[in-house]
């Protein structure tokens, strides 16, 4: 396999940028159906659509080019992502459907190890995989349609935090930046595994870990990185402080700053992000490492203060590094204040 043929960059680092995307969903008409619970004017990470009293339908997709030179660990990391969405609703996931694009050129034996390693996780995520959409394409991009259900009274949407709360993220940052390096051979190979682990890691661990909580909102860290899918869930009348001592990062993420092997994608969310986020540290790396984009990234959940700690020492059960990063404060002068 020639290595710029399958891995060009990609990932959720390929995703457009938030000032496109609320340029043109702002245009398009506002859905009217009472049934819809969620849709997409709060930026939410999946549509819940209400069935009966007690059931409500959770339907995402995603789907991406390869950020890895495996494709059958390609085909882990891009279910793990679509399966989150799910998961960031409190839902639990029932069916999946491919959605794959293809070089008609190119060896079928990678697009079957791509395949095998999508259905191992739906599988893992106690679903099935039931179909899927093929297209012949120029480049490889592979990635899920999924379903689940939630009940409509115990949904996790993305906007509703209480001032008060903390904010528990549980994966760590840095993927972005550290298979950015790895596409120019300067990572590490344990900063890869690292990273690589956390991506396969599916967030069903996380999700079922906070049933026993108070999860007030929630949502799962991908190409807006950190900072920019807490902004998704900021209303008027708080703010979010972020503690950078509370972050879990990825051996190697801050090195690969420092050395600027940086994605476009962060810088997007970087200008998108100016003037809502205030830093009170003077911290180059840390800034970077805080907007960059993460593929099959962690929950960000907001939890009652007082089941903060009890609900991330179940977290760390699951053996990923995580942390409770912040909080949601009275609104001050922006939207997001990082400091010490």
């Amino acid at each position: 396999m020639e290595e710029k043929l399958f891995c060009k960059g990609g990932g959720c680092t390929a995703k457009l940028g938030p000032a496109v995307l609320e340029r043109v969903l702002s245009k398009l008409p506002k859905p009217t159906d009472e049934n819809l619970l969620i849709g997409c004017e709060s930026s939410d990470d999946a549509a819940v659509y209400q069935l009966t009293e007690d059931t409500a339908v959770v339907q995402t997709l995603d789907f991406f080019p390869p950020m890895v030179e495996d494709p059958y660990v390609f085909g882990q990391i891009a279910a793990a992502n679509a399966l989150s969405d799910v998961w960031a609703m409190g839902g639990t996931v029932k069916t999946a459907l491919n959605i794959v694009c293809f070089p008609e050129t190119m060896d079928l034996n990678i697009l079957g190890s791509i395949m095998t390693g999508g259905s191992d996780k739906v599988r893992e995520a106690g679903a099935s995989l039931v179909g899927g959409h093929s297209i012949a394409d120029t480049d490889v991009k592979y990635g899920l349609s999924v379903m689940g259900t939630v009940h409509p009274k115990k949904i996790r949407a993305n906007n509703t935090c209480k001032i008060g709360d903390q904010l528990i993220l549980t994966k760590p940052l840095g993927v972005g930046l550290i298979m950015t390096a790895s596409r120019v051979g300067q990572a590490q190979q344990e900063w890869i595994d690292a990273a690589v682990r956390s991506m396969t890691t599916l967030n069903r661990w996380a999700c079922e870990a906070a049933d026993a909580f108070d999860v007030h909102a929630c949502t799962d860290v991908t190409g807006f990185g950190l900072l920019g899918h807490l902004r998704e869930m900021i209303q008027p009348i708080y703010s979010a402080v972020v503690r950078t001592d509370g972050i879990p990062i990825l051996d190697g993420a801050r090195y690969c700053a420092e050395e600027f092997l940086l994605t476009a994608a962060a810088q997007r969310t970087r200008n998108f992000l100016k003037g809502k986020v205030r830093f009170a540290v003077d911290d180059f790396a840390l800034e970077e490492i805080l907007f960059d984009p993460q593929t099959s990234g962690g929950l960000l959940m907001s939890v009652p203060q007082e089941q903060s700690e009890a609900m991330l020492k179940e977290i760390q059960k699951l053996g990923l590094p995580c942390g409770i990063i912040g909080s949601i404060v009275p609104r001050m002068d922006c939207d997001i204040i990082v400091t010490k």
